[in-house]
C-alpha cells in the first residue's frame, strides 16, 4: 500500500463555504445535534462509530446534556442522553468523551462542579454494558473530591482494563502546581502520580503500543518552559518523563494547546503546537519506531501562523494524518496533512472553514471502517453546529 503512495486527500479542493466538504472525496455526515452543540468527540466501538457532544438545555432552562449518536446502516441513530444537569462545567477546550474497555463496556466522562469556586470541578463517569442503551453513574475518575480542577482526560486500553489519564489540581489548593495522574476505571487503588508539575490546561493524549500505554502532555519546568513530554508504561513501571523534542518554548501562561499521539505496534507518532523562538507558531510531527522511547527530528506540518488544536491518526499503511486549525484571511480553516512512515509529507489540504474563536473548539478525528472521520464545530453562522465528514482511506 505504501508503494502506491495513495494520498487520502488527493482529490480534496480548497473550500470556500463554511461547513462545506469536497463532494469528490469527502462525504458530509452531520449528526442529530441541536444548534448550540459543542465539544464533539469520536470513538470507534464494536457497535459502530460513536459521536458525543455537549448540548445546551432548552431555552428558558439552565444546564447542559452529554449526548451521543452512533452510525448504523449509513445513518446516525437518534441521540441518547448520557447525563444532564445544571452543574456541568462546559468548556471549549476540555471536552467529554466515551471510551470502550477491552470487555466491550463503555465509559463516559464529563466535567461537573464540586464546589462554589469557578474552577472547582471533577471528572464524573457513567458506564454502559449494553452498548449505550442505558447508563449507570460510576462516581469520579479520581480518588479525591476536593474543590479544585480535574480534567483534560485521555483514555487507553491497558491489558484487560481501561486506563484514564488526567490533569489534577489537588496540589494547587496548597499553592502547588498542576499534576498529571492516572488510574484504572473501577480500581481507585490504582491511582498514580505521573508528573508532579505540568502545564495547567493543555490536553493530554494516550495510545497503546505493543509494549504498553504511552502518554503525551505539555510539561512545565520551573523556568516556565512548556514543551511536549512523553511517558511510557514498561514492564518495570512508568518511564521517566522525557521531551518528545526540546523546543524550548518559554511562556508564562498555559497556551491551551495539547499534543496528540497515535500508535501501531512500535510505530508512534506525536503531533503538537509550539511557538518557541525563533521560528514562532508552528505545528510539528515526530515519529518513533521504538514504542516512543526515542523520536526523530520534528517534521514541520504548518509554519504559517497556525492556531494549533491538533489531532492525529495513523492509517493502515502507517502514515500519520494530522488535523489542525490554521489561520486564513477570514477566520480559520480545518486543515489536514498526511506524512508517511518514512517522513514524506503530502501538501496541506483544507477541509472546512470556521472561525478562529474559542467557540470553534478542537477538531477530532478517528479511523473507522476503512474511512477517516472528522468532527468539528462550525460557528460561522452565530450559533455553533457540530459537523462531521468522512473520506475513504483508499484501496
Amino acid at each position: 500500500m505504501r508503494s502506491r503512495a495513495v494520498s487520502l486527500f488527493a482529490a480534496l479542493a480548497l473550500l470556500t463555504g463554511a461547513g462545506a466538504v469536497c463532494a469528490q472525496t469527502w462525504t458530509p455526515a452531520d449528526p442529530p445535534a441541536a444548534a448550540g452543540a459543542m465539544a464533539p468527540s469520536l470513538t470507534p466501538t464494536a457497535g459502530g462509530l460513536l459521536l458525543t457532544w455537549l448540548e445546551p438545555a432548552p431555552a428558558g432552562t439552565a444546564g447542559h446534556a452529554l449526548r451521543f449518536a452512533r452510525t448504523k446502516d449509513g445513518h446516525w441513530t437518534p441521540p441518547v442522553t448520557i447525563a444532564s444537569g445544571e452543574g456541568f462545567f462546559a468548556n471549549w477546550a476540555d471536552f467529554p468523551a466515551v471510551a470502550q474497555a477491552p470487555d466491550g463496556s463503555l465509559t463516559a466522562h464529563w466535567l461537573a462542579k464540586t464546589g462554589t469556586d469557578t474552577y472547582a470541578y471533577g471528572i464524573f463517569l457513567a458506564r454502559s454494558t449494553d452498548g449505550g442503551a442505558t447508563w449507570s453513574p460510576a462516581g469520579l475518575l479520581h480518588s479525591d473530591r476536593l474543590p479544585t480542577e480535574h480534567g483534560f482526560v485521555s483514555w487507553v486500553e491497558d491489558g484487560a482494563d481501561l486506563r484514564g489519564v488526567w490533569l489534577d489540581g489537588r496540589e494547587m489548593l496548597k499553592e502547588g502546581p498542576m499534576t498529571l495522574r492516572t488510574g484504572l476505571v473501577g480500581k481507585p487503588e490504582s491511582e498514580e502520580l505521573l508528573d508532579a508539575r505540568v502545564c495547567d490546561c493543555c490536553q493530554t493524549d494516550a495510545a497503546r503500543t505493543d509494549a504498553g500505554p504511552v502518554v503525551v502532555y505539555r510539561d512545565r519546568s520551573d523556568k516556565e518552559v512548556r514543551d511536549i513530554y512523553v511517558i511510557r508504561k514498561t514492564a518495570t513501571g512508568w518511564s521517566t518523563p522525557a521531551p518528545v523534542h526540546a523546543d524550548g518554548w518559554e511562556i508564562p501562561g498555559c497556551p491551551v494547546n495539547g499534543p496528540s499521539v497515535a500508535a501501531s505496534g512500535r510505530h508512534v507518532a506525536v503531533a503538537w503546537f509550539t511557538a518557541a523562538a525563533p521560528a514562532g507558531p508552528r505545528v510539528q510531527l515526530a515519529l518513533s519506531e521504538d514504542g516512543g522511547a526515542t523520536f526523530g527530528k520534528p517534521i514541520l506540518i504548518d509554519g504559517e501562523q497556525p492556531l494549533g488544536r491538533v489531532d492525529l491518526q495513523l492509517d493502515p499503511a502507517g502514515s500519520a494524518v494530522v488535523s489542525w486549525l490554521a489561520t486564513q484571511e477570514k477566520g480559520a480553516a480545518v486543515r489536514l496533512r498526511r506524512v508517511t512512515a518514512q517522513g514524506v509529507a503530502s501538501p496541506p489540504e483544507t477541509l472546512a472553514a470556521t472561525s478562529a474563536a474559542r467557540s470553534a473548539g478542537f477538531p477530532r478525528s478517528v479511523v473507522f471502517a476503512g474511512r477517516l472521520w472528522l468532527a468539528w464545530v462550525d460557528d460561522s453562522e452565530g450559533a455553533s453546529h457540530v459537523r462531521v465528514a468522512s473520506a475513504p482511506l483508499g484501496p
